[in-house]
């Protein structure tokens, strides 16, 4: 793995790196029921607020500092806009507009983005292995998540791309998802700006905090009936999707996306349909098919092409000779600064006696 969990000394960091997708994709189940009974902006809201209270509770307990400075609080406030409002504004709008597995695939493909972000802006090494890999995760999860008879359509006659389709497209919330796409994408990216000026648990809870209000305050403009239809087993779902799958999820990506490579943690994004594909088929006996088994299977591998590329292609860690030379004055003199003048105190022996 290309990520650092060097900061997890335990056997299960693995475990802990996969777990904000496992989240993510059990979340998904678990609202599944809930959308007929809800609105799709208050239940953006009830994802981000509550979720942002208790990270701020958890970072106070442990002592991370809290935002200085308007830069800071500038950052803050854009990563709330772009991460928070936007792309749970367009999620949560185009899961009512779109089919769950459509919705799911665009959502999902933002890997993509997040590469080509990085690639221009920290210059992070993709490789042939690395685009290889993102191409069978795209694949993949299109398998995953698109109908059958659309993949075998495709393969007998092509695509028909028209203008009525593209409208059609456009209307019907699959626009909505790339854009909810984009916006997770961009908000990843942003993580690495942020967390100059502020710590990033700290600046995680503070968006999903700043970026829920506006949810909330449309929701109370233009929709109604948000909460009286909701059951008891809805609100357990919601309180589910709020600590788990935001709070913990959240946090824990953020978190790594401060560091390491942007690119190999993304990746692991196409880890979240493959969750709720299994949990689909474990709690509410959802049937998988052939060509589902077949998108889980390229998904995995494409994780592992992503997160080997370099020792796929035999990068190594190489310091060049120059490096070499140019360091070694200057350990020298850190060496010579650490030599501290010790006092020597000699005492004449007394003369000898002789017999």
């Amino acid at each position: 793995m290309q990520l650092k969990l060097s900061a997890f000394r335990f056997p299960f960091a693995p475990l802990v790196l996969i777990a904000p997708f496992f989240l993510w994709g059990t979340a998904m189940v678990a609202m599944k029921g809930v959308i007929p009974h809800t609105t799709p902006l208050f239940m953006a809201g009830v994802r981000l607020l509550p979720a942002g209270v208790l990270i701020l509770i958890t970072a106070a307990l442990t002592g991370r500092p809290q935002p200085k400075g308007w830069t800071a609080w500038l950052w803050i406030a854009l990563f709330a806009l772009v991460d928070g409002t936007l792309f749970q504004g367009f999620l949560a709008e185009g899961l009512v507009r779109t089919s769950a597995g459509l919705g799911s695939v665009m959502i999902d493909s933002q890997p993509l983005a997040v590469a080509l972000l990085s690639l221009w802006l920290f210059q992070e090494h993709i490789g042939f292995w690395g685009w290889l890999g993102l191409g069978f995760g795209v694949t993949g999860i299109s398998l995953i998540g698109l109908p059958d008879e659309w993949i075998f359509h495709f393969f007998d006659s092509g695509v028909d791309i028209t203008i009525g389709n593209w409208q059609n497209l456009f209307a019907s919330g699959e626009w909505l998802m790339l854009l909810a796409a984009l916006s997770m994408a961009v908000g990843t990216v942003l993580i690495r700006f942020v967390t100059r000026h502020v710590d990033a648990v700290t600046a995680t809870g503070w968006h999903m905090i700043l970026g829920g209000l506006p949810l909330w305050g449309i929701s109370s403009v233009v929709e109604s009936q948000q909460w009286q239809n909701l059951l008891p087993s809805d609100w357990l779902a919601l309180g589910y999707a709020t600590v788990f799958g935001s709070a913990i999820a959240y946090g824990l990506f953020f978190y790594f996306a401060s560091t390491g490579s942007l690119t190999s943690l993304s990746s692991l994004t196409f880890l979240t349909p493959v969750f709720a594909l299994l949990f689909g088929n474990l709690l509410l006996s959802e049937v998988l098919s052939p060509l589902q088994w077949l998108g889980v299977c390229l998904t995995l591998v494409s994780i592992y092409l992503i997160n080997q590329r370099d020792t796929l292609a035999g990068h190594k860690n190489i310091v060049t000779v120059t490096e070499k030379i140019t360091t070694q004055p200057q350990v020298l003199e850190a060496s010579a600064n650490k030599l501290n003048p010790v006092n020597l105190s000699v005492r004449e022996s007394e003369p000898e006696v002789l017999p």
